[in-house]
């Protein structure tokens, strides 16, 4: 990807609403985790690694730290990458305009503003620098203005990461959701709960 001047990153961020160019159903939210499940499986199947539609290749290694930063793998499930989240971004993404520009600006942006910090791109950071970037955007109430673009991406960024997370098999997995299930008998809200809540039980 060739370089961009953080002056031109911030246009890119301007011209369309990051928020607005982020936006997505529930339905193309599960179409996009179904293709990627898909294309998981073939790859899987074919014995290679996934090709993007949408990222370039410096793009989809950026997508794939950044992803991890978000949701690393810990004790309880696996990381945002083994959920298979850049595959369902890249879906996603697909023939898209206002989300292509929006991300694209985004990911341009870390790379301007790692750059000016550290003089190279955010992929080529070390794990250290590339926190000290996320600790910057990740927290709205708290950041600095000039960080205000940055802020933007990474809060929408981080929302569809934690959308392709939970709705992926590990998401499902992790959140020990079991579905609807038929309750055989019916005793009432518990006691706990009652009282919790402050109301009592009227026979």
């Amino acid at each position: 990807m060739s370089d961009i001047s953080r002056r031109n990153a911030l246009k890119a961020l301007g011209a369309a609403p990051v928020a607005a160019g982020f936006s997505w159903t529930t339905v193309e939210a599960e179409q996009a985790q179904e293709q990627a499940a898909r294309a998981r499986r073939a790859v899987k199947a074919a014995g290679t690694a996934y090709t993007p539609k949408f990222f370039t290749p410096h793009e989809w290694e950026t997508v794939r730290l950044l992803v991890d930063v978000i949701l690393p793998r810990d004790e309880r499930s696996g990381s945002a990458t083994e959920a298979g989240v850049p595959e369902f971004m890249d879906f996603l993404m697909t023939d898209q305009p206002p989300r292509q520009f929006a991300m694209r600006g985004g990911l341009r942006w870390l790379d301007s503003e790692c750059r000016s910090r550290f003089d190279k791109a955010f992929a080529d950071c070390a794990a250290e620098q590339r926190m000290a970037l996320v600790e910057d955007i990740a927290w709205p109430n708290t950041a600095k203005p000039e960080f205000s673009h940055g802020v933007a991406f990474f809060s929408s960024f981080r929302d569809l990461t934690a959308s392709g997370f939970w709705t992926s098999k590990i998401g499902i997995e992790d959140l020990q959701y079991t579905g609807n299930r038929p309750v055989l008998e019916w005793n009432g809200c518990p006691e706990e709960a009652m009282k919790h809540l402050g109301v009592t039980r009227s026979d």
